[in-house]
Formats: structure tokens, C-alpha cells, sequence
């Protein structure tokens, strides 16, 4: 099963998660959504198969969070809106495996996925 890891590669967690993954043999595909932003349907896709609530997938404490006239975190359309606007905002890293994803905070998360048949 191959893995798509959202990944900042200046993030530490992120460097994490993509170590422990690299680790035990999982077949990663690293995308680097700074330089490849998500669009609308890819973050709503990716938004339908994570656990956590529009809050968890948004960096709160960046500058770019605090120009968004729109704060409503409950509000899926308006997250998304802010990611696409500011890609920095999406929390890293995510670690998705086009059935279920997870944030990898902290990156030990991101094993969940390894064992998601379990």
C-alpha cells in the first residue's frame, strides 16, 4: 500500500514522520505541497478521510491564519479556502493512504496507517 506523505521538508515532524515511515519499509510518495499546493477537491477528498475536525488541519499560529477575514474552523469550505489561498497554512505532516489519513502530531501517527488492516 503506498503512502502519500504531505511533507515540509524544513518541518522537523515532518523530516520525523517521513524517517519512521522510511524505516519500516513503507512505500512513500513525498509530496512537498508548498511547491505542489492541494487543490479544493484534493483537500476535500483528503479532508474526508482524516479524523479530526477542520481545526486540526489548519497551522492556527502563521501570520497568513490571522489575514483570513474567514475564522470559522468548524466550517470545512472555509478552511479549505484558506488553504488553498495559503498553502503554509495545511498542518504537516499528513500522511494519507487513499482510504484513511492521519496528521502526524506527533510523527509516531503516522504508523497507524501501517497497521490500518490490522
Amino acid at each position: 500500500m503506498a503512502i502519500t506523505l504531505y511533507h515540509n521538508p524544513r518541518c522537523s515532524k515532518s523530516r520525523q514522520a517521513l524517517a519512521l515511515l522510511e524505516e519500516r519499509g513503507a512505500d512513500v510518495t513525498v509530496r512537498r505541497y508548498l511547491d505542489e499546493p492541494l487543490s479544493e477537491d484534493e483537500l476535500r477528498d483528503l479532508m474526508s478521510r482524516l479524523d479530526a475536525d477542520g481545526e486540526a488541519l489548519v497551522r492556527t499560529q502563521e501570520p497568513e491564519w490571522q489575514q483570513v477575514e474567514e475564522d470559522n474552523l468548524q466550517d470545512q469550505e472555509q478552511v479549505i479556502r484558506a488553504i488553498v489561498a495559503h498553502p503554509k497554512l495545511l498542518e504537516r505532516p499528513i500522511a494519507d493512504d487513499g482510504k484513511r489519513a492521519v496528521i502526524g502530531r506527533p510523527p509516531e501517527d503516522v504508523l497507524a496507517l501501517l497497521h490500518a488492516d490490522d
